[in-house]
């Protein structure tokens, strides 16, 4: 059996304003079809009418943002007034990593993969 995970449906009550902050967050415009491509995963966000306005656990999805320069990521994520739940900081193997939420709410990460992590699973140069 081949599975692939294709799209994520991010739900929002208000799925213009939040669609909008994360093309200007990661410079992506939406496709034809409105999802936002991500690599290889897509993100849908859509009107749903059975969520609460901000998410009641808003830690049990996090989207991770893999980045080159999180440093710089960061810098434009300040720029637009992010709230961080977790600031920039250094991790294990060289990883940086940090959290902030969107505009409804949710949690997300932007991690900057470190050279010894890429070495130890076999992506290094």
């Amino acid at each position: 059996m081949s599975v692939t995970l294709g799209s994520i449906l991010l739900a929002s009550t208000n799925p213009d304003r939040l669609s909008s902050w994360y093309q200007k967050a990661f410079g992506v415009a939406p496709s034809q079809d409105g999802f936002l491509v991500f690599g290889e995963v897509a993100v849908l966000i859509d009107q749903r009418d059975d969520i609460a306005a901000t998410p009641v656990e808003p830690g049990r999805v996090i989207l991770n943002f893999t980045v080159e320069n999180a440093r710089e990521v960061a810098a434009h994520l300040d720029s637009l007034g992010v709230t961080w739940l977790v600031e920039l900081e250094e991790r294990s193997e060289g990883m940086l990593f940090a959290t902030l939420l969107d505009p409804d709410g949710n949690y997300l990460q932007i991690i900057q993969l470190g050279a010894a992590y890429l070495a130890r699973i076999g992506e290094g140069n």
